[in-house]
């Protein structure tokens, strides 16, 4: 943060950046996939349907989620390992490498810490016009 100023962001509008210095900067939100960072985002998703996109793996680090409200199932893809549906106070660490998507059961709000910037989505099955590959 240049200045050393508080800035104040809505989480609708804006997510945070924490470059590898633990520098913050302010970001315009966005539906996946995100803007590429070098270090992690952190950002409030208000969702009532699920990701424009058929799973997400982050190749930087451990994703953080934790559901405030709603509603929530994260699938594994690709391991053998039993999706969790997630009630408001839940945690979960996605560890890293692991591919996943998050369905929304009941409109939800969920607090995440994303690692970056090397971010892979696959496209929704039967569509091969939605998601993206690795961005960089």
């Amino acid at each position: 943060m240049s200045g050393g100023k508080p800035i104040r962001f809505d989480p609708a509008d804006y997510t945070i950046s924490l470059n590898l210095d633990l520098a913050a900067e302010k970001l315009p939100e966005q539906p996946d996939p995100p803007i590429p960072v070098h270090g992690v985002t952190f950002g409030v998703a208000r969702m009532a349907e699920n990701s424009p996109h058929g799973g997400e793996m982050h190749a930087d680090g451990d994703e953080i989620l934790y559901l405030v409200s709603g509603r929530a199932r994260v699938v594994f893809l690709d391991i053998a390992e039993a999706d969790i549906d997630m009630q408001p106070g839940d945690g979960l660490v996605v560890p890293k490498g692991t591919w996943h998507r998050v369905d929304i059961l009941e409109p939800c709000e969920i607090v995440y810490v994303t690692p970056g910037p090397n971010n892979q989505f696959r496209p929704v099955a039967g569509d091969p016009s939605s998601g993206n590959s690795a961005e960089e």
